[in-house]
């Protein structure tokens, strides 16, 4: 399924500054009976952002009007636990495409850029002066650079530089998933085809 290319994001952040969020907590198992990848956001974080009678939860940060915006920001060790794709597809569908962390478990990172979501692994320090910026001004703007594999805090100038696989960045880049990839190579499949031999 393609999706929006990312070449540069500059947003609002939301923090999340938890450290071993996983998966169960991004999308409890009792929603991954669906198949296809939408709706999965109005459930992201269910049991955190929801009492058991279904009214919002006044102090989970993603009911707060003051922090919004395409970026999540998230504590270390996030997308751990189990290596439901749902949990990928929930983060996107609620509008986020990037998430920042300072260590992401391996499936969900990889997950999250199967579907266009780049995973941004900064150094401890620098998530750190990220929460404080955003918390000091819940308007602050972060610019993510995917070409250049940089994130910036524009109030602060403070810049980090971040790794992605190439072949992924090409991906996100073009808005391809994996069988995008291959269906943007047709022709070219076909005419080493032809060079075979019957």
């Amino acid at each position: 399924m393609a999706y929006d290319k990312f070449n540069i994001l500059t947003s609002t952040a939301v923090p999340l500054p938890l450290e071993n969020v996983d998966t169960d907590q991004i999308i409890p198992a009792r929603f991954l009976k669906a198949t296809k990848r939408e709706g999965f956001g109005d459930n992201l974080f269910r049991d955190w952002r929801y009492n058991g009678d279904n009214t919002p939860k006044e102090d989970f940060v993603l009911n707060n009007p003051i922090y919004t915006g395409k970026i999540l920001v998230g504590g270390k060790n996030f997308g751990s636990g189990s290596s439901r794709e749902h949990a990928a597809w929930a983060v996107y569908d609620y509008g986020f495409r990037c998430v920042v962390s300072s260590f992401f478990a391996d499936i969900f990172k990889n997950n999250c850029l199967n579907i266009g979501v780049l995973p941004v692994q900064v150094s401890p320090e620098f998530l750190e002066q990220i929460f404080t910026a955003v918390y000091d001004d819940p308007k602050t703007e972060i610019e993510v650079n995917l070409p250049t594999q940089t994130i910036t805090i524009l109030s602060t100038g403070a810049q980090e530089s971040f790794d992605i696989n190439s072949y992924k960045k090409g991906n996100m880049e073009n808005g391809f998933d994996d069988i995008d990839y291959l269906q943007s190579m047709k022709g070219e499949i076909e005419a080493f085809a032809e060079t075979l031999p019957l």
